[in-house]
């Protein structure tokens, strides 16, 4: 627990902040846009190597993409995730399945769990989500125990991802959080986290967004689907959000290494490996 000399001030509308974002992340559907996703997250997923039986939290989970692999390959899971939808998504993945794997609703910056809890802590593209980046590092090393790792893969700013929030900048306002991508830079990672760990291993990865379908397509099936595109469009008026949509359809087109109607993008993003001090 925060003690009174290293409480960060609170604004005073941080927990109206909290509350929108979390109905951003329940928009649109991200269950059905994350599994153009499943194949990365497995790579993602095979390189922590677990040993069968090892306690694993996923962080950010969304609809279970990364927990389901670890419970399917005997792993004791956790998943947590701010969205109450994608907590009930998740657990009637694993129902269906016969998983054992446990979902929670709880936030990263507070994670309801104790000390120590978890030989393995991961967050694909997740916790870089959430405002207070100093409490997430916090709570990861907190239920990371000693020795165990914390794993991340987290979007970069110079990457396809970073731009495309670079495009939304020009029309949306910001508010007021740290950028999330700055998780994708690692002198900011070794700020965060390098103080709780005794080893820290970073690489610069490549996430390759594969759709049977074109960059227009691809823009309208982030709008629908993807909780921040949803918002992002449906706070805009017609004429702005028209301009967005180009803005968007240009970068995906400028990006696609294929053609004949499909899209394939390349993001990068920044690996994390700590180890816990």
């Amino acid at each position: 627990m925060a003690t009174a000399t290293n409480v960060i001030p609170i604004d005073p509308d941080f927990f109206g902040l909290k509350g929108r974002l979390k109905q951003t992340w329940m928009s649109g559907d991200y269950d059905q846009f994350s599994r153009y996703l499943e194949q990365e997250a497995r790579i993602f997923y095979e390189q922590l190597e677990l040993a069968p039986g090892s306690e694993m939290l996923d962080v950010a989970c969304g609809s279970g993409q990364i927990a389901l692999w670890a419970a399917r390959d005997g792993i004791n899971v956790t998943g947590v995730d701010i969205a109450t939808n994608l907590i009930r998504r998740a657990q009637a993945r694993a129902k269906a399945e016969g998983l054992k794997a446990r979902f929670v609703e709880g936030d990263a910056e507070d994670l309801p769990f104790e000390d120590a809890s978890f030989d393995v802590v991961t967050s694909l593209y997740g916790a870089m989500f959430a405002p207070r980046p100093d409490y997430v590092a916090r709570e990861l090393l907190r239920v990371t125990s000693p020795g165990g790792s914390i794993v991340m893969g987290n979007w970069t700013p110079t990457g396809f991802v970073g731009q495309m929030f670079k495009t939304f900048a020009r029309f949306i306002a910001p508010n007021g959080m740290p950028s999330p991508v700055l998780w994708g830079e690692k002198a900011v990672v070794r700020e965060r986290l390098g103080g709780g760990v005794s080893e820290l291993r970073m690489q610069y990865r490549t996430c390759m967004f594969n759709y049977p379908f074109p960059p227009a397509d691809v823009v309208e099936f982030f709008r629908r689907y993807y909780g921040p595109t949803n918002r992002a469009f449906a706070s805009l008026d017609p004429s702005a959000a028209r301009e967005l949509r180009q803005a968007l359809e240009d970068l995906w087109s400028a990006s696609n290494l294929a053609g004949d109607g499909i899209t394939v993008v390349p993001a990068e993003y920044l690996e994390v490996v700590a180890i816990r001090a």
